[in-house]
C-alpha cells in the first residue's frame, strides 16, 4: 500500500497522518489539530494485550507519540521526536478507548517540548512528554 498523495488543501498535519502507515495501521483516527495541538483516538484491541491482561504500554506509547508527532509538525516544516518519557498511570483493558491530547509547552529555535495526556473516558491512563527537533532541511538530515 503506498501513502497517499499529498493533497495542497490538507494541513501538514493531516498529510503526515494519511502517510502513516503505523499509526492508521493499528486503528490510530485524528480527531482534532491546530497549531501545537492534536487529539487522537485508538481502541485497545485484543492483539494489544500482554499476558497480563492489560494493553501493552508499547501500543499506549505509540498512540502519545503519533499525538506528539502531529501536535509538532502542525507548524509545516518536518519535525522528528528528539527524546520521550512516559509515565504509565492505570491499565487499559481490551475494547478500552483511549484518547491522547497533545499541546505544545514551548519550542525554542528547532527545538520543542510536548505533553501529551492519555486517558480512558475521565481516567488518566498515561502522561508522556516528548522532545521535538525541526529539520533544517529533509535533504540536509534523515530520521533516524
Amino acid at each position: 500500500m503506498t501513502p497517499e498523495a499529498p493533497c495542497p488543501t490538507r494541513s501538514p498535519v493531516e498529510a503526515m497522518f494519511a502517510a502513516d502507515e503505523a499509526s492508521r495501521g493499528l486503528g490510530i483516527e485524528l480527531l482534532e489539530h491546530g497549531e501545537g495541538t492534536a487529539v487522537l483516538r485508538m481502541t485497545v484491541t485484543a492483539a494489544q494485550v500482554n499476558g497480563h491482561g492489560i494493553a501493552h504500554g508499547g501500543f499506549v506509547f505509540l498512540l502519545a507519540d503519533s499525538a506528539f508527532a502531529c501536535a509538532c509538525n502542525s507548524h509545516g516544516p518536518v519535525t522528528v521526536a528528539a527524546g520521550a518519557d512516559v509515565e504509565f498511570v492505570a491499565p487499559a483493558h481490551e475494547g478500552d478507548v483511549l484518547v491522547a491530547t497533545a499541546r505544545e509547552r514551548t519550542r525554542f529555535g528547532r527545538s520543542g517540548i510536548y505533553d501529551v495526556t492519555v486517558v480512558r473516558g475521565d481516567e488518566v491512563i498515561a502522561e508522556f512528554r516528548g522532545r521535538s527537533r525541526t529539520l533544517r532541511s529533509t535533504r540536509d538530515e534523515e530520521p533516524r
